[in-house]
């Protein structure tokens, strides 16, 4: 195994079911909260945030960075997980300058569709018809 091999246990998409921070019942306000973690084009959805995620092995679990939005603001941070005996994952979401937050969550298959890219900050801005 390469050192940038995500372990197969901590391999696949994952289900956010709960955090310490955050409403848990806003966890899916634009889909289900989801974290997948290959090692290759990674993505995170919680909340009103959308985000590209960067995992890497760590001794104990798995620890990633990531870049997104939430809601149309640029924002970025850092996070790490680790397997419970259950199979659940516990971690920490890290906002840069912002919130933290613990989350648990559950084994769960590919999203039927794509997660969006995170939105642009110009976006907010433009008008819709």
């Amino acid at each position: 195994m390469a050192d940038s091999d995500i372990p197969q246990e901590y391999y696949g998409w994952w289900r956010i079911v709960e955090t310490s921070q955050w409403c848990d019942d806003e966890l899916d306000i634009i889909g289900p909260a989801l974290i997948s973690i290959t090692g290759n084009c990674d993505r995170l959805r919680m909340c009103a945030l959308l985000a590209y995620v960067n995992c890497r092995p760590t001794k104990t679990g798995v620890s990633f960075t990531w870049e997104g939005a939430w809601e149309y603001d640029p924002c970025t941070g850092s996070g790490n997980v680790k397997l419970r005996k259950d199979g659940c994952l516990t971690g920490k979401i890290k906002i840069k300058d912002g919130d933290e937050s613990t989350f648990i969550a559950q084994r769960t298959s590919e999203p039927v569709g794509p997660i969006p890219d995170p939105p642009d900050y110009r976006d907010k801005w433009r008008r819709r018809w």
